[in-house]
């Protein structure tokens, strides 16, 4: 986090309408900063930054290379993708913490920071557990159920979240006789999830 105290988003996108857009949006609530291409964002991308909204499609350098860098980077930070294109199966290996499809509403992405700082400051394994979940998620509310059954990578996908799981509680320990933690752990999970499922921790 910054100097200012507030939350620091970076807004990674390529359209100066959008990006504006969500400045205004943002910027009661807010430090927002402003990366019009992949390579700026790598630039501004840095230990302050709390989110980054990440738009998906960009000339040069995609949004899927921009998060892959911030993740070999080690930069703790979360990443939503704010996207129009729909989730396919590549997405299994993408390392987002969240899937916003253009174009959000204001509420929405206020929404989606909220939830991702509120996840700041969990460890390692809960943020990868949420991260797999998401993708799950973005995948089940676009795919039918027979591409889904269909799916290898789909297959995978739940076999890592199922690994995650485990090592999820694991790392609970003690903390698991926490009512109020873990009830805030399931409220996280079930908001990942599509309209009618349930939460891995039922």
């Amino acid at each position: 986090m910054s100097e200012s105290e507030a939350p620091v988003v970076l807004v990674v996108e390529d359209e100066p309408d959008v990006a504006e857009t969500y400045r205004r949006w943002l910027q009661s609530d807010y430090e927002v900063r402003l990366a019009a291409d992949g390579e700026a964002a790598i630039v501004a991308v840095d230990e302050t930054v709390d989110v980054v909204l990440l738009d998906r499609m960009m000339p040069e350098m995609s949004g899927g290379e921009v998060l892959r860098e911030i993740r070999e980077r080690g930069i703790d930070c979360r990443v939503a993708m704010v996207t129009a294109v729909d989730p396919d199966f590549d997405v299994v290996e993408m390392g987002f913490d969240a899937y916003v499809s253009k174009p959000p509403q204001r509420e929405e992405l206020f929404e989606t920071i909220e939830r991702l700082l509120d996840r700041a400051d969990l460890d390692e394994e809960l943020q990868e557990y949420y991260s797999l979940v998401a993708r799950r998620s973005a995948l089940e509310a676009e795919k039918t159920d027979a591409e889904l059954a269909d799916s290898e990578q789909y297959e995978e996908l739940l076999n890592r979240i199922d690994e995650a799981e485990t090592d999820a509680d694991d790392e609970l320990g003690d903390m698991s006789s926490d009512t109020e933690f873990v009830g805030a752990v399931r409220e996280i999970v079930d908001e990942e999830l599509p309209d009618g499922a349930e939460g891995e921790w039922e």
